[in-house]
C-alpha cells in the first residue's frame, strides 16, 4: 500500500498516472466492522473501474485539533489503521496534516480544491459523510459541488440487536473492559502494541515473570486482568492498572506469557484482548496476590 503524506505530494506524484482513483474519506479510526463495509465497497467499485482504492484521512484527528478538551482517545494509533487499511485491500492512503487553518475552510473549497488535487473518478462514502467547516458539507452538497462525479453512499453497518457500529462505541467497550463487545463491533479482538521495556522484576520474584509494556495506545482497557493472545497466538494474562498491593500509582501493562521463558526486551508485542477475568483488587500481601494470578491463569487457560 503506498502512503502520501498530503494532498499537494499526491498531486504532484500522480500527474502522470493514467488511472484516476476511486475515493473514500474519513478518519477511519479502528477499521471496524463498519468501515469494513465501505472499504468493500470501495475496492469493489474501484475493480469495477480498473483504478486503485484511495483513502483520504487525517493526522491528527480534526476534533483533536478542534475541540481538545473534548476529543476521545484513537481506538488505535495511525501506524496500526493504516496496517489494518492495507490488510483490508485498499491501495493508497493520503494522510492530511489537520490544522485550524485547514479545518476553516468552507465545503466548497474541500470540494473544489482537495477533491481537485485528488481527482477522483468515483467516491464511495459513509451514510454520516460530512466535510468542510463546521461539518456543513454533506452527501448532498458534495453532488452539488461536484456535478460530473459519481458519489455512492454505504448504508451504516448494524449488529443483530440493532446497535449501529460506530468508533465511540467500541471506546465504550473496551473503557469498560468489555472485550467481548469490542470484538463484536471491531470484526476481531481489540488490540494495543508496545515495546518490552525493563520493569521492576515483581512478577519475577512472585514466580510469574511479566513483560512490561510501554504504552503507545491512547485507548486503554479498564483496569483490571485479561486472557489476552498475543500476536503470534501465545496466550498470556495481561494486568493493566497500578498494582495497589504494592502502593504504585503509575499505570502498567504487563503480560505473563503462558508456557514461555525467554528474553523479550526490545521487542515489539502485541496483545489481542479476549476476555476480562476480574477488576483490580488490593491484595492482603505477595501470597495471597500469587494465588490469585494462579487462579488468573487456570481461567485464562479455559477461555484460551
Amino acid at each position: 500500500m503506498r502512503v502520501v503524506h498530503g494532498s499537494k505530494t499526491y498531486l504532484a506524484e500522480s500527474a502522470d498516472d493514467d488511472v484516476r482513483p476511486v475515493a473514500t474519506i474519513g478518519n477511519f479510526d479502528g477499521v471496524h466492522l463498519g468501515h469494513r463495509v465501505l472499504l468493500d465497497r470501495l475496492i469493489e467499485r474501484a475493480g469495477e473501474l480498473e483504478a486503485p482504492a484511495l483513502v483520504y484521512t487525517f493526522d491528527p484527528p480534526p476534533r483533536k485539533v478542534l475541540q481538545p478538551e473534548t476529543c476521545p482517545p484513537r481506538v488505535h494509533t495511525l501506524a496500526e489503521n493504516l496496517r489494518l487499511l492495507e490488510a483490508a485491500g485498499v491501495d493508497i492512503v493520503v494522510v492530511e496534516a489537520f490544522s485550524r487553518e485547514f479545518g476553516s475552510h468552507p465545503p466548497e473549497w474541500f470540494a473544489s480544491e482537495i477533491l481537485g488535487r485528488l481527482d477522483p473518478q468515483a467516491m464511495v462514502v459513509g451514510y454520516d459523510f460530512r466535510y468542510g467547516r463546521g461539518r456543513r458539507g454533506n452527501i448532498d452538497t458534495l453532488r452539488e459541488h461536484r456535478p460530473g462525479l459519481p458519489v455512492e453512499a454505504v448504508e451504516a453497518r448494524e449488529l443483530g440487536d440493532g446497535t449501529t457500529v460506530s468508533s465511540s462505541r467500541i471506546r465504550e467497550a473496551v473503557a469498560s473492559g468489555d472485550m467481548v463487545r469490542a470484538a463484536s463491533l471491531l470484526g476481531r479482538p481489540f488490540h494495543l502494541v508496545g515495546v518490552v521495556e525493563q520493569g521492576d522484576q515483581r512478577g519475577r520474584l512472585l514466580g510469574f515473570p511479566t513483560a512490561n509494556l510501554t504504552r503507545t495506545s491512547e485507548l486503554l482497557p479498564a483496569p483490571g486482568v485479561y486472557a489476552v493472545r498475543t500476536g503470534d497466538d501465545r496466550p498470556a494474562v495481561v494486568n493493566i492498572g497500578i498494582r495497589p498491593t504494592f502502593d504504585t500509582r503509575r499505570m502498567t501493562i504487563e503480560a505473563h506469557l503462558l508456557d514461555f521463558s525467554g528474553d523479550l526486551y526490545g521487542t515489539e508485542l502485541s496483545l489481542h484482548f479476549i476476555a476480562r477475568l476480574r477488576g483490580e483488587v488490593r491484595f492482603g500481601g505477595p501470597d495471597a496476590l500469587k494465588a490469585q494470578i494462579a487462579q488468573d491463569i487456570t481461567a485464562a487457560r479455559e477461555i484460551l
